[in-house]
């Protein structure tokens, strides 16, 4: 079968960009503070200034690292279950909910508010009735200790999914809090080991630069055999130049570093590029996401990370239209994951009515990257030869057997508008909405076992005295 591919970047051009790249960091480096990961990286072979914390990376070492680095990863839900692959088998990607949200778009009295332990819940638990949907990340819990609001954020993740949970952590000191609190819902160190249930994110501060949080993350998810999903966040025309090609270059600069500190660090470790492209509106000076540049930049760097240094990718996408145009082109560029689903605003809201549409748009575009099998039997040769003039193929054998493989939407409509009408069907969101409303009213999961709960409910405590001094 031959699936449809998306590419801004021909051989040559990936070639360039790759030798730019490794370049960079061999001349320019990264400047990376944490004194136990630098430490490691200089007895690995990598340059380390001890006065700067900048590291510089020698072309060879970074080929070594590329080779060592793991081509799959397998994700898993909770207690080992839903085991996710990446790259997908059949190929297409896997779909990520909105993290790191503040604001909540309520489906029922469609108001603007701030994210409650309630509201994070919820999330949870329509991902895990979404088909589409295959991990949850958690949005910023607002009635909770700040301090530890990441904590409450996966708990309530932990507890309303048995699907993958994605971690965001908020504060350097949070992250060892998260990881127990991610081994006691798998049921030991060991457990989340050999069956990760959750994954991390650790982000560079662009332009070349990482923080010791972010350098903290990789060496706990080394420790716990984690997952990372190392990520860069350069917007065109501020943290990085105002060319989509010299932006992506960047960006993979500073995943490749991250790379070369989980490697160090626990060489099993799977790490996830994470490239998300913003470009600045020139006008106004808001960083977007799914504008036109910041769309080539997204399906640029997935081709990049690829195809040029055999990574697998994260990408992101924003609103409405621009989400669909997005999501199809880095679809078509073979992204691994498409993250994002159901937030709005440049990610500061998510909605549960989004979320429905999201998993209806992450349908449609893997119909449309499944591409087309040309065989005897699709062709058709057949019918084609003995249809008459002015006949029909509505009554064949071809069509009967094939009639029931086209896409059906649950949310989009194709009625005709007197029975659109007629049927009262209102809008796109007033059908995602009464969906909504409908899969959350199902039961919940399966619940977590008591005893985990317990465990769980006891390292969020734990965070709330040491982090919040609550408790």
């Amino acid at each position: 079968m031959h699936t449809p591919e998306v590419s801004f970047l021909p051989p040559d051009k990936i070639a360039v960009m790759r030798g730019k790249v490794l370049e960079l960091l061999e001349q320019r480096g990264v400047q990376m503070e944490h004194p136990e990961v630098t430490r490691r990286l200089a007895e690995a072979g990598a340059a380390v200034d001890g006065d700067t914390s900048n590291v510089r990376f020698p072309a060879a070492f970074m080929e070594e690292v590329l080779s060592r680095t793991p081509k799959r990863v397998e994700l898993f839900g909770r207690d080992g279950a839903r085991r996710l692959e990446i790259p997908r088998p059949e190929g297409g990607f896997l779909l990520r909910t909105g993290t790191g949200a503040h604001g909540y778009l309520d489906p029922e009295t469609r108001s603007y508010r701030k994210v409650t332990a309630t509201d994070a819940a919820a999330w949870a638990r329509l991902a895990d009735v979404l088909d589409e949907v295959d991990f949850c990340a958690f949005p910023f819990v607002d009635d909770v200790p700040v301090p530890s609001a990441d904590l409450h954020g996966l708990m309530a993740v932990l507890g309303n999914t048995r699907k993958h949970a994605w971690i965001q952590p908020y504060t350097a000191e949070s992250v060892e809090y998260l990881l127990n609190l991610a081994a006691a819902a798998a049921g030991g160190e060991q457990a989340l080991r050999d069956a990760p249930g959750v994954s991390i994110i650790a982000t560079a501060l662009t332009p070349l630069s990482v923080k010791f949080m972010d350098l903290e993350v990789i060496r706990l998810a080394a420790r716990f055999g984690v997952p990372v999903h190392a990520c860069s966040l350069p917007s065109a025309a501020g943290t990085a130049p105002i060319t989509m090609p010299a932006t992506v270059l960047m960006a993979a600069a500073e995943i490749l570093a991250l790379l070369a500190a989980a490697q160090v660090m626990e060489p099993a470790v799977p790490v996830i590029a994470t490239p998300l492209v913003f470009a600045l509106d020139m006008r106004t000076g808001r960083g977007l996401q799914s504008s036109v540049e910041a769309m080539q930049g997204a399906a640029t760097a997935v081709q990049l990370m690829k195809q040029g240094f055999g990574l697998l990718q994260v990408v992101v996408g924003e609103s409405m239209t621009e989400r669909a145009l997005l999501g199809l082109l880095t679809g078509l560029a073979r992204a691994d994951i498409l993250g994002g689903a159901g937030q709005l605003e440049v990610a500061t809201a998510i909605s549960p009515v989004q979320l429905c549409i999201d998993d209806e748009l992450a349908a449609m575009i893997r119909r449309l990257l499944r591409g087309l099998e040309v065989d005897d039997d699709t062709l058709a040769w057949d019918e084609l030869s003995a249809v008459a003039p002015g006949g029909h193929f509505l009554a064949t054998q071809h069509t009967l057997r094939h009639c029931r493989e086209g896409f059906l939407p649950k949310l989009f409509t194709r009625l005709p508008r007197d029975a659109w009408e007629a049927k009262g069907e209102g809008d796109l969101a007033a059908r995602a909405r009464e969906r909504c409303r409908a899969l959350l009213s199902e039961p919940a999961p399966e619940p977590v076992p008591e005893d985990t709960c317990r465990e769980m409910a006891a390292v969020v405590a734990a965070a709330d005295r040491r982090l919040a001094g609550t408790g």
